[in-house]
């Protein structure tokens, strides 16, 4: 009898062992995005549909220095840009060789909560743009969601037509 009681145990343990090792490998755990960033995807449209010139973007921060987010960039038909968290109005620097145009993004900005898990990530819904029109013709809003889904192109560019 001290034999069946001592295999009775030793089963209760493996079962009990085996449970514990079944519910711990049940949790799921949420696969946080590795860069919560979410990018306003560009596609030149039109006559221009790939600038064989260099392109270089620039963006000012809320320090008052210009940061280059696309440098010397040539044979363009599409480029994906960072959106900030923070500003209303995201004011992007454009320049084709010696012209420089100035883009104002405007559009509200969504936090968005996965998981306590993963930072806050914020997505944007796209209200207006405006530009100046050097080298631009004109700049329309495709897709107005910006959000983790990379293959929605948001922005439609369109150059003028003459040779920069």
């Amino acid at each position: 009898m001290k034999t069946r009681r001592g295999c009775r145990l030793q089963a209760w343990g493996s079962v009990l062992l085996l449970l514990v090792g079944l519910a711990l490998t049940a949790c799921s755990s949420v696969d946080c995005p590795l860069n919560n960033s979410v990018y306003a995807n560009y596609k030149l449209m039109g006559p221009v549909s790939t600038l064989t010139d260099t392109l270089t973007i620039s963006t000012s921060r809320a320090d008052s220095n210009d940061s280059v987010l696309i440098n010397h960039q040539v044979n363009t038909d599409s480029f994906s840009l960072p959106m900030s968290y923070g500003h209303d109005v995201d004011e992007l620097y454009l320049q084709v060789n010696s012209l420089i145009d100035t883009i104002w993004v405007e559009k509200t900005n969504k936090p968005h909560f996965e998981s306590v898990d993963c930072g806050v990530a914020y997505f944007h819904t796209l209200q207006r743009v405006r530009y100046t029109r050097h080298a631009l013709d004109s700049i329309v809003i495709n897709h107005k969601d910006v959000n983790y889904d990379a293959t929605k192109k948001h922005f439609y560019v369109y150059f003028k037509e003459y040779r920069f």
